[in-house]
């Protein structure tokens, strides 16, 4: 894979980060870069990527069973 730095800018904070020592490998900054950014996704684009399934007739909703640690309680 081939990737083209077009921004001077970005170019020189690479060279800078490379410099420093911090990394061994143009790699392994681009790794650490993407691994330190937060995980944006939220539970509503989780139950829309399920929703996406190719297999709709698969039934998602889990079966409701009574669990025998809960017992009834009236008012």
């Amino acid at each position: 894979m081939t990737i083209e730095i077009s921004s001077p800018e970005v170019e020189q904070l690479i060279a800078q980060r490379m410099l420093s020592g911090a990394f061994k490998s143009h790699e392994e900054l681009i790794r650490e870069a993407l691994r330190s950014q937060p995980d944006t996704r939220t539970g509503a684009d989780l139950i829309a990527a399920l929703q996406a399934c190719p297999y709709p007739e698969i039934d998602i909703e889990p079966p409701r069973i009574p669990s025998p640690l809960v017992r009834d309680v009236e008012f």
